[in-house]
């Protein structure tokens, strides 16, 4: 698996709002003076009068995404993370939540891995945000291919979306055309010990701890579980049936995210043993990003460490 591409998940976005652009003239996208980092600059080359850079003013922008929905038009209201969930979390509450209005929001830079950008940018606490929200759908891709086909559903869904992209380059493991449907996981290898549950980066780091595991004899069944909310429940249920115990990974804190979805889940209707690998109640810190991964024990090794302390 070390010689897969890698590509940056935010630059996926990029790619897709161009290419959604070319077919729909309703999409509109808007930025908060970060379209080079962002990659929505690629879809501002391609069709300047529907891109609208509102400024370092998160919460304007939003609003103006929320005006823009009643009108017919499909926003896409871009920035990091911090703060498209952070500094604009009231009026993505008040504004798009409440109304139930048909805005998506593209959060790039999301988690420990922004790396030297620091614990101020390194956003760990988005996904616990945003599922807060009634009727908000949040996903965080694993790959380039999942997050082209992620915008995409994003915008045939009717209803307020949050989707968080990367900004290092991640390994692809999907093949290109690989279908996506939001609230629906898929199993990327089938297992009986132990079953990882994983978004985002942390997917292909499940799939490089299972490889070593299987080496010791311990067959873990990997799930990537793009959609955080609404969540798979029934998959969940039938990978802890078969499984007996459940790791889940996520680059985001234990409190709030995938983890506690699992958990929640679990504890209601089929009691089973999880650990939780996440940002562990702390605050991130300026680094190159694979250091800090590894330093906050978002890694293949450290998933090893856990699978085998449990089975």
């Amino acid at each position: 698996m070390a010689d897969v591409k890698k590509i940056a998940t935010r630059d996926s976005y990029g790619k897709a709002l161009t290419e959604l652009g070319a077919e729909h003239d309703n999409l509109v996208v808007l930025d908060a003076d970060l379209a080079g980092a962002t990659k929505t600059a690629v879809f501002k080359k391609a069709f300047p009068d529907r891109h609208f850079d509102c400024g370092i003013a998160e919460a304007n922008m939003v609003c103006v995404a929320a005006g823009l929905s009643t009108t017919g038009l499909v926003p896409f209201a871009s920035s990091f993370a911090m703060f498209a969930a952070g500094r604009a979390f009231e009026q993505v509450r008040n504004s798009i939540g409440y109304p139930h209005l048909n805005v998506k929001i593209g959060a790039t830079h999301g988690g420990i891995s922004v790396g030297e950008d620091g614990a101020s940018h390194q956003c760990c606490e988005d996904f616990a945000l945003m599922r807060s929200i009634p009727g908000m759908v949040v996903m965080s891709p694993a790959d380039d291919v999942e997050a082209r086909a992620m915008v995409k559903a994003a915008y045939e869904y009717e209803g307020p979306v949050y989707m968080r992209f990367g900004r290092a380059a991640v390994p692809v493991v999907h093949e290109e055309g690989a279908p996506f449907q939001i609230g629906k996981g898929e199993i990327l290898r089938d297992g009986s010990d132990i079953a990882i549950i994983a978004n985002g980066l942390m997917v292909y780091e499940a799939l490089v701890a299972a490889e070593e595991l299987a080496k010791d004899g311990i067959n873990a069944m990997v799930i990537n579980m793009a959609t955080i909310k609404p969540l798979d429940e029934e998959l969940v249920l039938a990978a802890a049936k078969k499984c007996g115990k459940i790791v889940t990974c996520e680059e985001h804190s234990v409190i709030g995210g995938l983890g506690e979805a699992v958990c929640s889940v679990l504890a209601e209707k089929q009691p089973t043993l999880v650990k939780r690998i996440g940002v562990n109640d702390e605050f991130g810190h300026s680094g190159p990003a694979a250091a800090l991964l590894k330093q906050f024990g978002l890694s293949a090794e450290h998933i090893v460490e856990v699978v085998k302390s449990m089975v």
